[in-house]
């Protein structure tokens, strides 16, 4: 450089900002004394200015090889948004047609655009690079450098051979790599592959002190739970991730039906519908976006309140990026994830078809993202471990941003169960992963063990008075109190550090607290009887109301509202016709026709025992249903056989009758007469007619039984179908 460059006015004058964040100005100013450059530096941090800035100052184009097209997009939309000229950036990838290709060269070589943002696949073409050998290059920036690596969360092959690309074009310019999630092992191979081991290196801290980071355990309810949370932070902006497009769609619309402006994205939309979406996020015409990982990469939107993970990441590189997306602006950021063993079942089955190799890192990558789903011990300390920083907090009030740290565990001393863990390590040669360890303490054997044979030894089994767990949490937390390291090249196998073999010699106390246990809570908590948690109370209340209401109506109990229908109300307290009709097994015309006597009741009872009603409880249902519910209740108008009905909808005759029993319990009439009278005869209607009018219940095992098997059991479902359509509904 000629001249030194006052970067601050440049700041000003191209960007608008009078001062710059975090290692920013060094980095810009190691770029523009020519020299390679690495950048680790968390999501929010300001990345981009980091590459933008000299683009605009320097002679010439920089290029910008970026991985998604939409974020591309977004970048040079908010390039052109600082000029007069939208020539200043341009993309040039697959989504452009011939006559925006040829605009954008022409672009590029008459010197009008600063910025080149290319996909890797359209740099690896050879009339791209003879192209850009015509063109002066003041740079190379390599966006979402992790991708470079095999050891990443989101490796991709094509960014693997960059460097060759980067020779061909044959510009001695210099390169910045860029990333927001890289562990040590990432880092040293994104410097390899691209040949800049002279690069200076600018890392940024990983900590967001103003996350709060939580787990919870997932379970058949977990709909609900995000539904709740998100009631609770109504009008905020929020993501929710979600591994599936099927996820993604099926909640977007329990949120809609639940008065949550709510928006799905995922690639199996036209990016028609995607753009619209993301826009409407980020314009506030939409709270919240349900999304896969595809969403995210590039938006800068500086208020996301929340980030929901419905399912756990893959890794906690991914984790950490997409948490990363909340609280950009140094604001609120709460960072919910809901965790359940079982899904990290289904990821390690998906891997399993998978090379060898592949596998391994994906395992490994897993594994972590599992510890620390179920540690106890500081969550910010393990995600900043992971990315090999110590972390210590500056206060109380940062220490406790996390749900471990605000409810901590009670800890226990086990110093001496530290040196037997250190014993197992060193006696098996330091060749064991944790799995493999634990086995060795508790004297379960598998085949690398038996090829190794440890079973053989004296040592094999000194841990069998505690479980895998006690023992799994203890060498997570060693590990993370640097006791213990893991080396990747080996996937993940278990090395002492000094600190372990002075602990062996010399070290007396070791605390530590026990893993979350996500699997010992009730799988359903919410319609669970086991829960104790309807109000038993109200439920005598209400079952005497029933049988009031029945005697006057000239009908038996159960064809005013079915027990478990009484069970949800003493549950969820519902006070008008609408939280009535969302009551399980009561619909809207039940409702209208016995509802407001219980409502009445249960209004009454509220007042006088002064209870806090659960509102955030009832949770409308999508009505996903409502296309079967109109097929069924159209084919019954036009007295379609039942058989061809199931037949049509490929079904067994009891799903079929379960379908009509939920359309009928909840209040609508269904006509069947036609079919009842082909199989039953008149004097089988009356006795089954004076049956279910007398009866206590509508239990068909016990009406079974009270007619000595004489009857079928569909056959007797779809009776007392015609039953409850005609007297209670």
């Amino acid at each position: 450089m000629e001249n030194p460059i006052d970067l601050k006015s440049s700041l000003k004058i191209f960007f608008g900002f009078s001062s710059f964040k975090d290692l920013q100005e060094p980095i810009i100013e190691n770029l523009l004394l020519n020299k390679n450059t690495f950048v680790l530096m968390p999501t929010g941090g300001g990345k981009s200015l980091c590459y933008q800035l000299p683009a605009m100052i320097l002679k010439g184009t920089a290029l910008v090889i970026s991985p998604l097209i939409a974020l591309m997009k977004n970048q040079v939309d908010a390039i052109r948004g600082l000029s007069t000229n939208d020539g200043v950036a341009h993309v040039l990838n697959s989504s452009l047609n011939k006559t925006e290709t040829r605009l954008v060269k022409s672009d590029l070589v008459s010197g009008i655009t600063k910025i080149l943002y290319i996909a890797p696949e359209s740099l690896a073409k050879k009339d791209t690079i003879d192209f850009l050998k015509k063109i002066k290059i003041s740079f190379l920036a390599i966006d979402e450098a992790h991708c470079i690596s095999e050891w990443g969360h989101d490796f991709r092959p094509e960014y693997r051979n960059l460097r060759l690309f980067i020779d061909q074009i044959n510009q001695k310019t210099p390169i910045i790599a860029l990333t927001a999630t890289a562990t040590p092992k990432v880092q040293d191979d994104i410097i390899k592959n691209l040949k800049i081991t002279d690069a200076n290196i600018f890392k940024s801290s990983f900590n967001r002190p103003n996350l709060y980071y939580e787990v919870r355990t997932k379970t058949s309810q977990v709909d609900f739970d995000i539904i709740k949370f998100i009631k609770g932070n109504s009008g905020k902006s929020g993501i929710v991730y979600c591994l599936a497009r099927k996820t993604v769609e099926e909640l977007a619309k329990a949120l809609q039906v639940n008065g949550i402006k709510a928006l799905p994205y995922h690639a199996g939309l036209d990016s028609k519908t995607r753009v619209i979406n993301q826009d409407k996020f980020l314009n506030e015409d939409c709270d919240v976006i349900v999304a896969t990982i595809a969403f995210g990469m590039g938006i800068d939107k500086p208020d996301v309140r929340f980030v929901i993970h419905h399912d756990i990441p893959k890794s906690i590189e991914s984790y950490y990026q997409e948490t990363g997306r909340a609280g950009r602006d140094g604001g609120e950021g709460h960072c919910l994830a809901f965790y359940s063993y079982k899904d990290i079942e289904k990821l390690e089955k998906f891997m399993s078809g998978k090379p060898i190799a592949e596998q391994e890192v994906a395992f490994a990558l897993l594994n972590d993202m599992v510890a620390y789903a179920e540690t106890s011990i500081s969550r910010r300390k393990f995600i900043l471990h992971y990315f090999g920083e110590k972390y210590s907090a500056k206060n109380d009030d940062e220490a406790k941003m996390d749900d471990n740290m605000r409810f901590p565990k009670n800890k226990k001393e086990v110093g001496g169960q530290l040196k037997s863990l250190i014993k197992i390590i060193s006696e098996t040669k330091e060749k064991y992963k944790s799995k493999e360890i634990v086995r060795t303490l508790v004297g379960e054997k598998n085949a690398l063990i038996l090829s190794h044979k440890t079973h053989e030894k004296s040592f094999f089994g000194l841990g069998k008075d505690k479980s895998n767990k006690f023992w799994m949490a203890l060498l997570r937390q060693a590990l993370v109190f640097g006791f213990f390291e893991k080396e990747i090249e080996t996937y993940g196998v278990i090395k002492l550090t000094s600190k372990a073999l002075e602990f062996e010699k010399n070290g007396t106390s070791f605390m530590m607290t026990e893993d979350h246990n996500h699997e010992d809570l009730n799988p359903n908590p919410i319609s669970s009887k086991a829960q104790g948690t309807s109000d038993k109370v109200l439920m005598n209340f209400l079952m005497a109301l029933r049988k009031k209401v029945a005697q006057e109506s000239d009908v038996p109990p159960f064809a005013v509202f079915q027990e478990y229908s009484l069970e949800d109300m003493a549950l969820k307290y519902p006070i008008n016709i609408q939280e009535m009709s969302n009551i399980n097994g009561v619909g809207e015309g039940k409702a209208r026709r016995y509802g407001n006597t219980f409502i009445d009741l249960i209004n009454n009872y509220v007042e006088e025992n002064d209870i806090t009603r659960p509102d955030d409880l009832i949770i409308k249902s999508t009505g996903s249903n409502s296309a079967l519910k109109l097929y069924l209740i159209q084919s019954v108008d036009r007295k379609l056989s039942l058989e061809d009905i199931a037949s049509a909808k490929a079904m067994e005759m009891s799903t079929l009758i379960t379908e009509m029993e939920t359309i009928v319990f909840s209040g609508t009439k269904l006509n069947i007469d036609y079919w009842i009278r082909e199989i039953f005869d008149e004097d089988q209607i009356d006795e089954l007619m004076n049956y279910f009018m007398e009866a206590d219940t509508d239990d068909i095992s016990i009406a079974y039984n009270e007619f000595n098997n004489e009857y079928e059991e569909d056959d007797l479902r779809l009776f007392r179908l015609k039953f409850i359509s005609e007297v209670g509904n």
